[in-house]
């Protein structure tokens, strides 16, 4: 699936996929940083400017993946760790064009970076 140093952090789930986030609210930008290893897999690591507080980092993290991938932020929904740094969000779609989309997405972004 990917070809990278780093372990993915997109995995295949019903309905859609599932991409893990390492999440640091107060940040001075609201931006993707980079990729980190973690147990089971890649997380994506993203940084908000929004608060740790009342769901608002959440729902910022949200905003940024939905604009990032030109996703609608309906279809992006929070699975684990609400209050964690450490969270998996679901992406509904069909599972398979997801991935390979995203996959893509994450070649050109780490040629970037």
């Amino acid at each position: 699936m990917n070809t990278f140093s780093e372990p993915s952090p997109f995995s295949l789930a019903a309905g859609g996929l599932r991409v893990r986030i390492h999440a640091r609210p107060g940040g001075r930008r609201d931006e993707i940083v980079g990729l980190r290893a973690e147990a089971g897999g890649g997380a994506l690591r993203v940084t908000v400017r929004a608060a740790a507080e009342d769901g608002k980092a959440n729902a910022a993290i949200v905003k940024l993946l939905a604009g990032e991938w030109e996703l609608p932020r309906a279809s992006i929904s929070l699975l684990t760790g609400a209050k964690d740094r450490r969270k998996s969000f679901h992406l509904a779609g069909e599972p398979q064009a997801l991935l390979a989309r995203l996959e893509g997405w994450l070649k050109k972004w780490t040629e970037q970076a």
